[in-house]
């Protein structure tokens, strides 16, 4: 979808009031599907910090599966994606021996490690995000499980975990509440 008029005058009356120094998506970015993204994880964030330390460790919506395990699996997601990206934008080769992070490991970390580990990979994989060049967004990438995703889907597919991930953490909201466009 792209910007409607209204929409490119106020995104250009930012860029001017921050100045040369910011940076931005490329123009060729699936907005929209970014904004779904950066929408859901903020709503992730939200959920995640109204669970005490000691709720990390019960039941998610997910099937056997804790609260803890709902949150490293949507990290670990976003830094799989924000590392093959990285490489993508660098041009460096695919590493054999590539990142695969335990769950059940994941949920022995404190509760603040936990929260941190979601804070921080989803930043990582904003900026990313944002550091494609229009070039990069044409792109296929490779992940972990063999599956070769064009870059332009991978915002859409994010905002799906995100949105789902805050219904499987299981404390308020339902599937009601998740945009139409992933159900």
């Amino acid at each position: 979808m792209s910007l409607s008029l209204s929409q490119q005058i106020a995104r250009e009356a930012l860029k001017a009031r921050q100045g040369s120094g910011a940076r931005y998506d490329a123009a060729n970015a699936p907005f929209e599907d970014l904004l779904l993204a950066r929408r859901g994880a903020a709503h992730f964030a939200r959920k995640l910090n109204e669970l005490t330390d000691e709720e990390l460790n019960e039941p998610a919506l997910k099937n056997g599966w804790t609260r803890g395990q709902v949150i490293a699996d949507v990290s670990y997601r976003a830094r799989e994606v924000a590392v093959e990206l990285k490489r993508i934008r660098e041009g460096g080769a695919k590493d054999k021996m590539a990142w695969n992070p335990d769950l059940n490991l994941a949920t022995t970390l404190p509760a603040r490690a936990l929260r941190h580990l979601y804070t921080h990979s989803n930043i990582h994989l904003n900026v990313e995000f944002r550091d494609l060049t229009k070039e990069n967004w044409p792109l296929s990438v490779e992940l972990n499980d063999g599956a070769y995703i064009p870059i332009k889907r991978l915002p859409f597919l994010r905002a799906r975990k995100l949105w789902w991930g805050v219904v499987a953490l299981n404390n308020g909201s339902f599937s009601t509440d998740i945009p139409e466009v992933f159900k």
